[in-house]
């Protein structure tokens, strides 16, 4: 019963945007309160894994399954995407907005709804259609202010998105063809289950291969370079909410089907050989992205290279054995923490200098006091200084890093983010400091708006001051799922 709690209420926030003609602004509050009815159901999930219950299913042949991997992810998606909808374009819509708002209600409440059912189902097939269709639909958010450069983002996120996911897709079908060759048709035979446990009498060579083309495939849609290139052009155009669910939680999503089958390929040829390609594209992300940071003229372009930055610390630490793991999964955290506040904020930036460039936009700090305080607050967190959870979480790293005996692996990461740390704060003091550009007013009030995304701010605070009981089982328990 749970799971539709989870999944019904954002189609139906869907229809009803859908439905009610002429638009009006209480279908954006009212959806808005729908998103609430999955965030619980993420959080009783998550409460269910905590206390050793055995993971809920649901569906005939078990369609959907929720242990601890899923619930931590489902609680950062339902999480990002209340935010999203309570800070989205909902309130005082004038009739020549009505049907953009729409649009936007739509579609971003079926690319919520996708993002869900990829990662509760239990089904690697539809796990993978579920996957495509978060692409189709944050695509045609994409362009929301019709211009140029919008379309060509978002057709560029289509191509590219694709192509990552019929890479997956090939991945897919060796991997299953493999398993019925070699252990025979049974049921369930696409169900996680049933692939963890038939994974020894798999055909090593075969489920290599198949890795790698799920590794670029969804490492595609989670921002890996090479396969970077749509990421900074679809999030330079995006809507500001569609921004914070793409960056904050779509990568997340991402990297969840490749901690999957990370796990089955692991059972059948050992951690090495996955590890070493975590490592490797984990690398070269954080170098495309620290270097591109140096560079950067654009705010929201910069964010976006920062989520391929941790993107890639997130990789290193998931190629690190048991500690790396969870030193990766707290990145995912306060990565998801951060970076959807950051985006949220950047929306109010350009609504007030109109503008996207770092030379356009200055004195932010009096011009608006409230989200320039915050900007600041997410930015520093993001690049790891403490009391935030990325402090921790990258502590965590390096230490495991250490232990595997790789000093010269965390000598370049450390290099890397130095360069990252640098670039970063050049680019917050322009912002943050300097005179108000002419034409810009003065002055901020504080409002509900602002006072959601304190939220983001606590729980980064708790996670770099102390990791809660229940995290940290639950963290543990991940673990357990992964290595075997």
């Amino acid at each position: 019963m749970t799971f539709l709690f989870l999944l019904i209420p954002p189609f139906a926030a869907a229809l009803l945007a859908g439905l009610v003609r002429p638009y009006r602004s209480w279908v954006g509050r009212a959806n808005a309160l729908l998103s609430l009815v999955p965030l619980g159901a993420s959080l009783a999930f998550i409460s269910r894994a905590v206390s050793g219950a055995p993971a809920p299913t649901f569906g005939p042949n078990e369609l959907l399954r929720a242990d601890s991997l899923s619930a931590l992810i489902l609680a950062c998606v339902t999480g990002v995407a209340a935010l999203a909808l309570f800070l989205g374009p909902n309130l005082n819509v004038s009739a020549e907005s009505a049907e953009q708002v729409r649009r936007y209600q739509i579609f971003v409440n079926l690319f919520i709804a996708a993002m869900l059912l990829a990662v509760s189902a239990n089904n690697v097939g539809i796990m993978w259609v579920a996957m495509e269709a978060t692409t189709i639909f944050s695509a045609l958010v994409i362009p929301l202010t019709l211009t140029k450069a919008s379309v060509e983002a978002s057709w560029k996120y289509i191509l590219i998105g694709s192509t990552g996911i019929a890479l997956a897709f090939a991945g897919t079908v060796l991997a299953y063809f493999d398993f019925v060759n070699l252990v025979g048709p049974i049921e369930n035979a696409l169900n996680w289950p049933a692939l963890m446990t038939n994974a020894s009498a798999l055909h090593p060579e075969i489920i290599r291969l198949a890795f790698i083309f799920l590794l670029v495939g969804y490492g595609t849609k989670a921002g890996l370079a090479p396969m970077h290139t749509w990421l900074p052009d679809a999030h330079a155009e995006a809507p500001a909410p569609l921004s914070a669910l793409m960056s904050g939680v779509l990568l997340a999503v991402a990297i969840y089907a490749i901690l999957r089958w990370k796990a089955v390929v692991d059972a059948v040829v050992g951690p090495t050989f996955t590890n070493q390609l975590l490592i490797i594209l984990g690398l070269f992300s954080i170098t495309i992205a620290a270097f591109s940071l140096v560079i950067q003229r654009n705010y929201k372009r910069m964010l976006a290279y920062s989520s391929i930055e941790h993107t890639g610390l997130i990789c290193l630490g998931l190629g690190m054995g048991p500690m790396g793991i969870f030193a990766a999964l707290l990145l995912l955290i306060s990565h998801c923490t951060a970076k959807s506040m950051l985006f949220l904020l950047a929306g109010n930036i350009l609504h007030r200098y109109n503008s996207t460039k770092i030379g356009q936009v200055s004195g932010l700090l009096k011009a608006m006091p409230w989200t320039g305080g915050l900007f600041t607050v997410g930015l520093l967190a993001l690049i790891g200084l403490p009391p935030f959870g990325m402090f921790v979480a990258e502590l965590a790293l390096f230490r495991a890093g250490f232990a595997q005996s790789n000093p010269w692996l965390m000598a370049a990461t450390i290099l890397l983010l130095t360069v990252a740390f640098v670039s970063l704060l050049r680019h917050l003091n322009k912002i943050l400091y300097g005179p108000i550009p002419e034409g810009v007013g003065a002055g901020e009030n504080f409002g509900w708006r602002t006072a959601l995304l304190f939220i983001n701010v606590a729980v980064l605070t708790t996670l770099g001051l102390t990791l809660p009981a229940p995290l940290v089982t639950l963290l543990n328990q991940i673990i357990g799922i992964i290595v075997k």
